[in-house]
């Protein structure tokens, strides 16, 4: 690489944050799962050139640290990402470069903030090597630093950020692209509490192992849901999806990974008027999906300020968007 100017980024990649309408935790036991972008929030990579012989380093605005690639542990998600993608392009020796991180989906709180965050990574590297992999490869890549997150995940994450668009996913099939058949209006609820995705999964598989038949049939119960959930939102039924949401968030109660916060959001959600509404993603955390009709968004919106809610992110999923 020639050394240029560090200020000015050369490269860069984006990626947005996703959220799971349906399906998690019974996902990573071979049931299928409903998932979307969030395209509202994103993060966002530059790999910017360095003088020769500086090596690679990473700047990770939001954390407030910058350190060299040769010094950073087996285990940091960040360093593992670009170890990974200098693996796949074939690049034997360390560049001369920095590649800096930020990223506005909030962290630890199921919206594959990590995920997204080495998607951004792994676009941006390959841009700077000419590279422009289909999302089935960077979907591959993420994976890697999936696991070292989140210890066995179901691959849902890498692949709905990869993909930027809505999809059904089951872990071991090509995912599905899915087209909703009319809009549907979602606030996405922060509880404020990180959600401790690797802690959740632990534990339920550790439930699981212990009671094989209980979970199993619990698994199969949110695979019905999702089924119908699909048939809805084809049908741009919101009232049913909103039900089925409901219902699922019984069942991930039975699992044990709601927590006090996420069920004052939802009780707040459902006495303003919310369609439906649920956690998302590894729960006892995070955040809260909501779907509401569009006149009583403001409405329950506040509900959820009041209730608690350090932030509402809006998003519509609809027939004519394009993630």
């Amino acid at each position: 690489m020639a050394a240029l100017a560090p200020s000015v980024p050369l490269w860069t990649g984006s990626a947005p944050g996703k959220i799971i309408l349906l399906g998690e935790h019974a996902v990573v036991y071979g049931r299928p799962a409903i998932a979307v972008p969030i395209t509202r929030v994103r993060a966002v990579a530059h790999v910017v050139p360095l003088a020769a012989g500086k090596g690679t380093w990473i700047e990770a605005r939001d954390l407030k640290r910058r350190y060299a690639l040769r010094e950073a542990p087996a285990d940091d998600p960040l360093a593992h990402t670009v170890r990974t993608v200098w693996r796949a392009l074939g690049v034997e020796q360390e560049p001369d470069a920095e590649i800096v991180v930020h990223s506005t989906i909030p962290m630890a709180s199921g919206l594959g903030s990590g995920a997204a965050v080495a998607t951004a990574i792994v676009r941006a590297l390959a841009a700077c090597f000419g590279r422009q992999l289909p999302p089935d490869e960077v979907s591959a890549l993420v994976y890697e630093t999936e696991k070292l997150l989140h210890g066995t995940p179901s691959g849902i994450d890498n692949t709905v950020v990869a993909h930027e668009r809505p999809i059904w996913f089951r872990r071991g099939e090509p995912p599905q692209p899915f087209t909703p058949g009319g809009c549907f209006h979602f606030l996405i609820a922060d509880t404020g509490v990180p959600s401790p995705t690797r802690a959740t999964v632990t534990d339920v598989r550790a439930a699981w192992q212990a009671d094989p038949a209980r979970y199993e049939a619990l698994f199969d119960r949110i695979a019905g849901l999702v089924e119908q959930a699909r048939q809805a939102l084809e049908h741009g039924d919101s009232h049913q999806v909103g039900a089925l949401m409901d219902e699922n968030q019984d069942v991930l109660r039975r699992l044990g990974v709601s927590s006090p916060e996420i069920e004052r959001l939802v009780r707040a959600a459902k006495e303003a008027g919310a369609l439906g509404a649920k956690l998302s993603g590894g729960g006892r955390g995070g955040n809260v999906i909501v779907l509401v009709e569009p006149d009583r968004h403001l409405v329950v919106r506040s509900a959820l300020q009041t209730a608690g809610a350090v932030r509402c992110v809006e998003t519509v999923l609809a027939p004519e968007e394009k993630p």
